[in-house]
């Protein structure tokens, strides 16, 4: 499978921080290797509802779920561009995620089995110094990335809060230079 990575953005705010520092990093990528952007605000998800015991899932189309479960499938890296929500990912990522679930179990999608191999990273933003409050933001992918059988690539960190704050954090500038690789 060639290289093709799925940018899901994940913030409130158009253009923040988590965004810019994913854009530098994205920038390093061959100019032969897809991206494609997603906002989730944009593409936003009804509340999940868990039906694993009281009916049968089908493949959702022609709706934001469709769309995102097609990106989701077609990408060989996915990335989960959320800023530190509350020590986690945002809501809408949350959400995203909260729909693998449901994925998991639509006949005939193999979903695990689909992504098992491939790459899952993410972008973050925090605004404290200490990148241990985002532990629990990593360990959210980490797992995910574990569970599915991914590969887990890391997580970007920057440090900000104002918008474009994190074009003057220099050290995660210089990490997003190499993250992809």
């Amino acid at each position: 499978m060639n290289r093709s990575f799925l940018f899901l953005l994940g913030s409130s705010r158009t253009d923040g921080n988590t965004e810019a520092l994913a854009r530098r990093a994205a920038e390093q990528l061959p100019a032969d290797v897809e991206q494609r952007w997603l906002s989730l605000a944009e593409h936003p998800l009804p509340d999940f509802e868990d039906l694993r015991h009281d009916a049968d899932h089908v493949r959702p189309t022609g709706n934001n779920a469709g769309l995102l479960l097609d990106a989701t499938l077609a990408a060989s890296d996915i990335v989960i561009v959320s800023p530190l929500y509350w020590y986690s990912v945002s809501a809408p990522v949350k959400r995203y995620l909260d729909y693998w679930s449901g994925w998991l179990r639509t006949p005939g999608l193999d979903f695990k089995a689909t992504l098992a191999g491939r790459t899952l990273w993410g972008v973050t933003v925090l605004a404290d110094p200490d990148p241990k409050l985002a532990d629990p933001l990593v360990g959210t992918l980490h797992n995910t990335a574990a569970y599915m059988g991914m590969r887990f690539g890391g997580v970007l960190l920057g440090n900000g809060s104002k918008p474009g704050d994190v074009l003057n954090d220099t050290d995660a500038l210089t990490r997003a230079k190499t993250f992809f690789k």
